[in-house]
């Protein structure tokens, strides 16, 4: 027997419900593309991966050093990749199972796409 989901009306909740939906939503995905081998974690791994053109989307922790975040930021632009500064190291390492990282390149394009839009909903 199949269980009936409902579909949320994401305008109806309040602002700390659309916090925690789209927090959910993006521990999911992250869980997901750490499954999948498509999560490179770690600061030197990710600069190694972007210079290999691999990376789709470097996420980078807000409590990240300020050195290590200058120089991810300055990697990613000239290697042209999109990156967002978000969430702390250790609900982004819980998400993916990669503890005591602070930084991760997502190597698909699909994972990349679905998470950028979470990550901008959830700065809303």
């Amino acid at each position: 027997m199949k269980k009936d989901k409902q579909k949320i009306d994401i305008s109806l909740l309040s602002p700390e419900e659309r916090q925690a939906y789209y927090t959910k939503k993006l521990a999911s995905y992250l869980g997901f593309a750490s499954k999948a081998g498509k999560i490179a974690a770690g600061t030197n791994t990710s600069i190694f991966t972007m210079q290999k053109g691999k990376t789709r989307l470097l996420i980078i922790a807000s409590d990240l050093a300020e050195n290590s975040k200058e120089k991810l930021i300055f990697t990613a632009t000239q290697m042209g990749v999109e990156y967002r500064v978000f969430g702390k190291a250790e609900d982004l390492g819980h998400y993916t199972g990669k503890y005591g990282a602070g930084v991760f390149c997502i190597t698909d394009d699909n994972f990349a796409k679905v998470i950028v839009e979470t990550i901008d909903n959830t700065s809303k």
